[in-house]
Formats: C-alpha cells, structure tokens, sequence
C-alpha cells in the first residue's frame, strides 16, 4: 500500500568496507542496524514518514539480526517503546515527525528522561520546519532544554550523519539519557554516499531473548525517586555528556584564515553558511572557508570550553540559529561573559531574521551584512524585487485535493445540505481533509491536533442554536480520536455530529495502513472496523454512506442536523484513496491493454453547446480537471467549462450537477480499447443511425 522500497533496502545488506549511496533516511536506517539496534517503532509523518516505509519493506533483514519493528498507534506509543532501554541494556530506536509528535510524545518522553536509560535510546526527529513545513513553526531545541534530552543536529552529509546516529547510540550510554537526532527535510532527502560497516545483532534480541527480569525502584518515576533523579540529571548525567561530546569531537571546527572573525552555526545550517560564503568568495567549491566556522552538532548540551576556545581572540562572531528564540546566541553571550571573555562582539538576531527558515538567500544576506559586503546585499535585495515582480504575475494557487479525492464530494455536499440548513460551524483535523478550509469549500473553522477536532467542538457545541459539525479522518481516529474524541463526546452526552473520511489509510503521510485498511500486510491484524470500534464506545447513531454519492451524502447530512436522537451522531464517509485506488489499477489496466484484452476507460465530458458558462459546477468542485476553455459559439463570450486529461473517472462533476440540480451539460462516456466484435457492431449501428461516415 505504502510507497514500496523493496529496491532501495538491498543497500542495507551491504557489509565491511562496502560504499553505500542513497538517500539521507535509508543512511539513518542502515547506520541503526550497524548500532546493533534492537528494536525500532514509530510515527509516519514528514519528512521522516518513508523511514518506517522502509524499515517495513526490510524486515526479512531485520528479522535474520533479530531486530523487532512496531508501527506505533501514535507517537506517545512510540516514545513508550523507549521503555525498554530503561532496565536492560537494549538500543531502541523511534522516529516521528516534529515538533507536533513530540508534542504527542510528551508523557512518554519526560518521564524516560526522568528515569534514564541502559541502552541506547535515540528518536530521530523530523524537524519539519521553515518554508516547507505542513505545521505549526516551533523548533525542537525547547524540549530538549526543559527535559534535559541530548539534542543532535548533524551536519547534512551522510558520513557526518551516519557518524552522529552511531555516536547518539554511544552518548545515550555515557550519559544514562535518551538522545534526540533532527533532520530537516532537505537533510532527509540529501543524496551521498559513505563506506559501510557490518550490520551488529542485539546481544538480547528476539532471537536472544531476556531470560530475568530486573527491577530497580530508582528508575520508577515517583516521589521521592524523582526528586534524586533530577539531581542525578544535572549533577551526573549532564557532566558526562559534555565530557564525551568533548572527547568525541562530535563537534567540529573548521579553520579559516579569517583569524579576527569566526562563526557558529547549527549543524543543519552549515551547507547553507557554506554556500553563502561560496557565493561571496569566501570558500571554495569544496567547502574550505576562508573564515572559521564552528558547527555545533550537537545543540543541546552545549560545550562551553569549546565556545570559549573559538572565540577567544576574535573581534567578532556571527551565531547562525534558525528559529526563535534564540536560545544558542544567548548561551554563547553568557558563556562569554561568564568566562570574561574580552573584546568580541557577538552578532545574530541583529543581522539574521528572527523566526523563519534560514534558506540561502536569508544566509546569506545575514554574512554579508556581518562581513561588511554592502555590494552583496544590494544585490540579493534587487533579485529579490525582481523575483517578486515574477512572481506577481504568476496567479496563487493553494494546494488541494486530488484529482478524484473521495474527500471533495464530501465538502461539495455540505455546501449544498447549507442550502436549507444554514451555514455549519465545522471542527476541523488534521489530515488531508483539511484543505476543506481553502478555496473553493472554506468549510472549517479551527485545527487544533491530531485527531482532536471532535474534543475541540466540545465546548462550542453547546453554544450553537444548531448541532456543529466536526471532521476527522480514518488515521486520526486511530491516533487520538477514538479516545480523547469519541469516548469523550459520548460520556459527556454531548450532541454534535461527527464525519470520519474512511478512505482507507494514513493518506496525508504517504498512504501508510491503518487497522481499518482494505487490506493488510502479513505483519499487521486485520479486521479491525472503525463500526465496531464506535459501537464498543456507546455510539448508538452510525450511518454509512458512499463518498462519491453527492446527493446521498447531502441527505444523511441534513437527516443527523434534524433528527430527534440526542448524542453523539456518526457518519462514516467511505471511499478508497483515489491515489492509492489508481496506483492498483495501472498496472493491472496496463496489462490488460499489451494482452490485447478488451478494457473499458469511463471518461467524463462537458458539452459545449449545453454550458451555461456560469461555472457554478467548477465553485462547487474545485477538481483541478474541470477547467475552462474559450467559448466555441462565437456568438457567447463566456468561456465554457472543460475536464482535460488527468481525470480518472470518479464521477464528482456529474454527480454535483445532478444534486446541486445544475445545467445537465455533463456527458459519461465508455472508451474502449481493444473493442471486441460485438462491440464494433454497436459501434457501426451507432454510426449508421447518426449518419456518420464509417472509417
């Protein structure tokens, strides 16, 4: 179902003094097996979603080193996981996009923290944030600090980065403390290479099972425990943190000719700081600076002696940071003050913007300023006026569904059931649904979490004259929505109405399953309907409809906004994620088609001579197929609507004519392609009749 990767996991099989290249995700998942991980879990969600793809697609390898892979529920499943590095010396590793899933994670993560580790225990982190990001702009720096968890931040080059999870292993264990690794997207999907090690098995593993086991009152997070293992984190664990961050130069210092000047960056910031200083002839193509740069690898704990050593000397030094606030260029200022330091100036925040990715041009804007290179800034300011020019000229477009999404008849419906309804007050969710709060639908009025759109109607349901509507998906049922949502709205009797997007799978991160997939991978259970799931909660109001059935849809939905049944009322919209739907159909249409086997193609068609030109169906779809072309009749100026190719065949836009009772110019057509002879003969009658010439 997932995208698969059974090519691309070949290369986790490569052994001693063998040269990997590939992607920055798949580096990670080998240099874990070359840790000697024990087991591994997870969250989907970018840019870290295709790593559990992976790791799902390897189990043949993972089950030969005895290396146990969970598809974690949420991410607090995943970051509970970690709890088996507490009492046994197992390296575990979890992943899951941040910083909305560590938010998930939290619980989990204070109290590992808390308690310590015996094993190694390493989340890797998608740092999903800046121009790119499909969240909420917060950094995970923060976490870190306040749970005093070792934050690596790698250089976005593969060695460097295979170098830092194998070294997170290690730093876990020096430390007694779980270890969080970022990546940043474009460090995700960074190509290179690296030569390769021996994968290691687990001393313990599943095929080297725990025989006893241990227990140890101290790591039980309770009073008085935790007041002991709060020292024990400050007193103990963190001092030998920075004692093998030091000794490992896990760190690295860059010399540059530049003796008066120097600057400190973010590890995932160095290629930017690099190229920065390509573009104003101060480093060549291979990286070498002709100014210092410190790049700090690790972010959380920082090493003070080292942050003295560099700027010890130096007239000045700029602090790259990405993110507010500025939690590293204020440690440097206190260290250098703490040290009595002389005579440098530190520079960030002034010359470099305060919140917002760091891109290129931002970069380098902020050295030239530092450097004085007045003719560099002027120059990036009238690109960026020109590029602005550009780009407008170019018309917005916001993102949407996809062509054929069995999402968008949903929204469709709603506007038409609003007709005699009234306008909904919609709780919205995470997940592709809501794109329903942009253009054309703008249906949704808050996003508050995974999962959470139902517990978030909670309080404004009783303030309306009229039942409110939430949306939630199938894979943000299973996350958080069944319980923090459903089972809340049905003990606090609460009477608002709730539609579940049953299309299939966790669609939003890549299509990954769900316990109510249509079908399952062997590692997975099966049967587990979100029906009996709501029926086992209470929910006595369940209506099941078809997706793509507008007028049907627009039915039940006026029927639970009008019915007498007080409580929670459910309507589960099904329809199969057209992406995943087309990804089974190809390849089997395909086959077909060089078999010569007849294939029948439903194609959907406006008639030119029937629209009206008001594009009323066009507002009420948004399907990036149903367009406009010029007007044909050189008598009527409106352009008419059209649907190009790209169109699969779903149905909508004659579907929302019929409901929404607008002008009949949709046409459905057969294509067939490898007609048999029955169908030439209906072929021939048709012509005959028509009077069209045969050829």
């Amino acid at each position: 179902m997932e995208r698969s990767f059974k090519q691309e996991v070949e290369l986790l099989k490569l052994g001693e003094g063998e040269t990997f290249h590939g992607e920055g995700i798949l580096a990670v998942t080998k240099a874990l097996l070359q840790s000697g991980v024990a087991y591994v879990g997870g969250y989907q969600g970018a840019p870290v979603s295709h790593m559990m793809d992976v790791l799902n697609d390897a189990r043949d390898i993972l089950d030969e080193l005895g290396v146990h892979v969970e598809t974690n529920a949420s991410e607090a499943g995943a970051a509970a996981m970690l709890g088996a590095s507490i009492n046994y010396p197992l390296r575990g590793a979890v992943t899951f996009k941040s910083t909305v899933g560590t938010n998930v994670a939290s619980d989990a993560l204070s109290n590992l923290a808390s308690a310590g580790v015996m094993g190694g225990a390493l989340i890797v982190l998608g740092e999903d944030y800046g121009e790119g990001s499909s969240i909420i702009q917060e950094r995970s720096q923060a976490f870190a600090m306040k749970s005093q968890i070792w934050l690596l931040d790698p250089r976005p080059n593969l060695p460097k980065i295979v170098e830092m999870v194998e070294m997170g292993f290690q730093l876990s264990e020096a430390s007694s403390t779980p270890v969080m690794l970022e990546l940043r997207i474009r460090a995700c999907h960074v190509h290179g290479s690296f030569v390769a090690k021996k994968n290691l098995s687990s001393k313990k593993s599943k095929n080297n099972p725990i025989s006893d086991p241990d227990f140890d009152i101290g790591r039980i997070c309770l009073p008085p425990e935790t007041y002991a293992q709060e020292k024990h984190k400050i007193d103990v664990r963190w001092p030998a943190a920075v004692a093998f961050i030091r000794k490992n130069k896990l760190n690295e210092v860059f010399a540059g000719d530049m003796s008066d000047t120097g600057i400190l960056c973010q590890g995932g910031l160095y290629n930017a700081t690099v190229r920065a200083l390509q573009t104003v002839g101060l480093a060549d193509a291979f990286g070498a600076s002709k100014v210092p740069i410190y790049c700090i690898n690790v972010t959380y704990p920082l090493v003070p002696e080292e942050i003295v050593d560099f700027c010890t000397g130096r007239k000045s030094i700029l602090v790259v940071e990405e993110g507010q606030p500025a939690y590293i260029e204020e440690a440097v200022l206190a260290l250098l003050q703490r040290h009595a330091v002389q005579g440098v100036k530190v520079h960030g925040k002034d010359l470099l913007p305060m919140a917002g990715e760091y891109t290129g041009e931002v970069v380098l804007t902020g050295i030239s300023g530092f450097l004085n290179l007045q003719e560099k800034i002027d120059s990036v300011t009238t690109l960026k006026a020109k590029a602005l020019q550009l780009l407008g000229v170019v018309p917005t477009r916001p993102p949407g569904f996809c062509v054929g999404c069995p999402e968008r008849p949903v929204f469709a419906a709603m506007k038409i059931a609003e007709r005699e309804t009234g306008a909904f007050h919609v709780s919205a969710d995470i997940g592709c649904h809501t794109f329903s709060t942009l253009p054309p639908f703008n249906i949704g009025h808050t996003v508050l979490g995974y999962g959470l759109g139902l517990a978030s109607n909670s309080a404004i349901q009783p303030m309306f004259a009229r039942r409110t509507i939430t949306m939630m998906g199938d894979g943000g049922f299973w996350h958080n929505g069944l319980t923090s949502g459903i089972a809340n709205a049905v003990f606090n009797k609460d009477d608002g109405i709730l539609v579940i997007m049953k299309n299939g799978y966790s669609s939003a991160t890549g299509t990954q399953e769900l316990p109510s997939s249509p079908q399952h991978s062997e590692s997975k259970a099966d049967d587990m309907a979100i029906e009996r799931a709501l029926a086992g909660v209470g929910v006595g109001w369940v209506k099941t409809v078809d997706n793509y059935r507008v007028d049907q849809v627009a039915r039940t939905l006026k029927q639970a906004m009008s019915t007498d049944y007080k409580g929670l009322k459910v309507i589960i919209a099904e329809g199969e994620c057209q992406l995943e739907r087309q990804r089974k159909l190809r390849p089997v249409i395909a086959k077909r088609l060089s078999e010569g086997r007849r294939t029948i193609k439903v194609k959907y068609g406006v008639d030119e001579d029937s629209c009206t030109g008001d594009h009323s169906c066009i507002r009420l779809s948004g399907c990036p197929t149903l367009t406009l072309k010029d007007n044909p009749d050189p008598l009527r100026r409106d352009p008419v609507a059209t649907v190009i190719d790209g169109c699969v065949g779903c149905g909508l836009c004659g579907e929302n004519a019929h409901a929404a009772v607008l002008c009949p110019s949709f046409y459905r057509a057969e294509v067939v392609q490898n007609p048999n002879v029955f169908d030439r003969f209906v072929f021939y009658l048709r012509n005959l009749v028509n009077g069209t010439a045969i050829h």
